[in-house]
């Protein structure tokens, strides 16, 4: 059983885990995991690579990230952050713990020796038996660029610095139409058995990822069914400031809208199965209407046995579709 989510964010980390979970425990060693990642909030910064989505996905599929934040390693320390500061050097804001350091050094090394991201992502991920591959979406930079009344900034600065407080007007990927899917993302869409779409932000996570060209194109003529799990519970995005990023774009903070905008795969969309909350059950007939099957089950992703039921129930639902 061949199976491939797209993810980005703690959400997608979260879910990724669960799905990990879910997946050995319906086909044992049968089961194959690939995630492909957003790299969209990808920067340079004091002269290493942070990818910060990949990370996330990285460290909690190894089990070393910290569960408490959400992001970054467990047991961390911040001494080079405070040499850097005291250097002036680098974003005051976004503090690179020593850990999380290690890792962008030697992700840095490998890109400065010739490896591209999806092969220096491969040796990182090598470190831990993470019981699944992980890889970007694409080997190209695309950084995710907010434009705003007081200037144009970089996504993790809009996002930790002003917490997305200062009014985004758009979200722009730099060099997005200049960019390819990776061979290894291409591959993994084309040959699963399940498409999943994690419960991550709809617009610079997933909305980074499918807008890399040639992702549409791969999932449009994917055999396997698509099954995306909601990241709104109740009229709330849960994490990740999704609320304020789908307001831009003048998508409600809502299952249904957030499933409207993905679209219907029958329709020149993304989507084939949608699972909602079971407070959002009152979507399901809607969505029908659109051409998405739509199930209402529990969503709230702690860590744990909740998440990979949440994973279970996506796999069911894909099962279903497949007939």
């Amino acid at each position: 059983m061949r199976i491939t989510v797209l993810a980005g964010g703690v959400g997608g980390a979260r879910f990724a885990l669960g799905l990990r979970d879910a997946a050995r425990a319906a086909h044992g060693d049968a089961a194959e995991i690939t995630v492909v990642a957003n790299v969209g909030d990808d920067m340079w910064l004091s002269g290493v690579k942070v990818c910060p989505d990949l990370d996330s996905l990285l460290y909690a599929l190894a089990g070393v990230n910290d569960a408490e934040r959400g992001w970054g390693r467990a047991g961390e320390s911040e001494r080079v952050a405070g040499e850097l500061a005291a250097y002036g050097v680098g974003w005051p804001w976004f503090t690179l713990g020593d850990l999380d350091l290690g890792t962008h050094l030697a992700r840095t090394a490998l890109l400065r020796d010739g490896a591209d991201l999806t092969e220096a992502t491969a040796r990182l991920a090598a470190r831990w038996p993470i019981g699944a591959t992980l890889l970007p979406v694409t080997n190209d930079e695309v950084p995710t660029h907010v434009v705003t009344d007081e200037g144009v900034l970089h996504f993790e600065e809009w996002w930790v610095r002003t917490r997305a407080q200062l009014p985004a007007r758009r979200f722009v990927q730099h060099g997005l139409e200049r960019s390819r899917i990776s061979h290894a993302a291409r591959a993994a869409i084309a040959g699963a058995d399940v498409l999943l779409v994690a419960p991550s932000n709809p617009v610079v996570s997933i909305g980074t990822i499918v807008g890399i060209p040639g992702v549409r194109d791969a999932i449009e003529t994917a055999r396997a069914p698509v099954v995306g799990v909601s990241p709104i519970i109740g009229g709330q995005a849960l994490r990740g400031m999704a609320a304020a990023c789908l307001a831009t774009i003048g998508v409600e903070t809502d299952a249904a809208a957030v499933a409207a905008h993905y679209g219907a795969r029958s329709d020149d969309g993304l989507l084939d199965g949608w699972l909602v909350a079971e407070q959002d059950a009152a979507a399901v007939p809607r969505l029908a209407e659109l051409g998405i099957v739509a199930e209402a089950r529990p969503l709230l992703l702690t860590p744990g046995a909740p998440a990979q039921q949440v994973a279970a129930d996506a796999l069911a639902l894909a099962a279903r579709l497949a007939g």
